[in-house]
């Protein structure tokens, strides 16, 4: 057999394997378990580390203000820094809006050994903690949640005894170039992390989405939140990962009514948020780098590739393997494409979506080796290894 009939095979059976045998990805299924409402509901501290947000926040913190919750909550919104007025914006909100009490505050400039979201974060907590609350809500800037968004989140965790409870907000998708590359970045997240094993007990598989959170503070005290996890870029990743390894139960789905009010109309937008931590999960390790590009031409690229050059040489073998894997892999990608109300057609785009997020994995380890590290809102933040040599 030729070369090009081999390696459509190695793609082929790659795409059978992630069907089968990763934890179920493509499915989308995965939304708050079964639950009922608590008899006392406990109290709860919302935490939104926010810079320069102003452009979102009449767009998402009404939302919060506007819980209906059963409890006792409270909003702690931790201006990090902005130079766009955003903490005086949300003070201005919550004296239009009303509903749940607001504090905002400021930590000042992090230290160096923290990201900027963390310090911000940490500070949050400890204002936080003088209410002594059960649950903290840890959500983002850009996060519209639905009215009863936090009873839900908090009858989950109650009902099924977790310690942390997560919801991947649904992203924008308006734009041509959003609508071609958003819902592959929450594919890809699902194949990285099948939701399916996070929520297994002792499992090695731990992630969260860092839009929407909620936590116990027992458990973020026991896990040592954010302390233990303060170098972190994939500060999501790496929250799920310490209380998981500290004995904490997680769960993480799609979210139905929590939403990202974040635009990203242009490439370039989504070019930035995609390459500032690419090379930061691959632990920057030019190795996993040159695996990750190999392995992504061949399972993405190669089918294509197989396919064409099969129907134009008339080799029958390559085309028919390099058809059944582009088959597999369009079909575990309109699931996904569905939960985004996007037409099943952009599936066959995936190769070339897929292309794009090779071509910005690499310019985050070009910038990485530049010197620029993960930058982020006028902040660049070093290797772990490097920030831990400054200290």
């Amino acid at each position: 057999m030729s070369a090009i009939v081999w390696i459509a095979a190695v793609s082929l059976a790659a795409w059978l394997w992630l069907l089968l045998c990763q934890g179920f990805f493509w499915r989308t299924d995965v939304r708050l378990p079964s639950r009922r409402g608590p008899g006392d509901w406990p109290s709860v501290c919302v935490v939104v580390p926010a810079r320069d947000e102003a452009s979102v926040l009449p767009q998402s913190l009404p939302s919060l203000l506007a819980q209906d919750y059963p409890g006792q909550a409270e909003i702690f919104l931790i201006d990090d820094g902005s130079s766009d007025g955003t903490g005086e914006l949300a003070r201005d909100l919550a004296k239009r809006h009303g509903g749940l009490p607001l504090t905002v505050d400021s930590p000042g400039e992090p230290p160096a050994g923290w990201t900027g979201k963390l310090w911000a974060v940490r500070h949050g907590i400890s204002r936080a903690r003088v209410r002594a609350p059960e649950y903290l809500l840890l959500t983002d800037a850009d996060i519209a949640h639905a009215p009863d968004s936090l009873r839900e989140l908090v009858a989950a965790a109650r009902t099924g005894g977790f310690d942390l409870v997560s919801q991947m907000a649904r992203l924008r998708v308006e734009s041509v170039w959003e609508r071609l590359v958003v819902p592959a970045f929450v594919y890809f997240f699902a194949q990285l992390y099948p939701f399916r094993r996070i929520a297994v007990p002792g499992g090695r598989t731990a992630a969260a989405a860092g839009g929407c959170v909620l936590l116990r503070t027992d458990a973020a005290e026991r896990a040592r939140i954010p302390d233990a996890i303060r170098q972190a870029v994939i500060d999501d990743v790496a929250l799920a990962r310490a209380v998981k390894n500290s004995g904490g139960r997680i769960w993480l789905g799609l979210a139905d009514r929590v939403d990202s009010v974040r635009p990203y109309p242009r490439l370039h937008d989504l070019w930035r948020m995609v390459s500032r931590s690419a090379y930061a999960q691959l632990r920057h390790n030019p190795l996993l780098l040159v695996g990750t590009v190999l392995g992504l031409a061949v399972v993405y690229l190669v089918p294509s590739v197989a396919l064409i050059a099969g129907l134009v040489t008339g080799n029958l073998a390559a085309a028919v393997i390099g058809g059944l894997a582009k088959l597999v892999m369009t079909a575990t990608y309109v699931p996904m494409l569905r939960y985004y109300r996007q037409p099943p057609w952009l599936a066959l785009l995936l190769p070339v979506t897929a292309l794009l997020y090779l071509l910005m994995t690499v310019d985050s380890a070009v910038q990485h080796y530049r010197g620029h590290g993960a930058a982020w809102k006028g902040r660049t933040y070093a290797r772990p290894d490097a920030a831990l040599e400054e200290q």
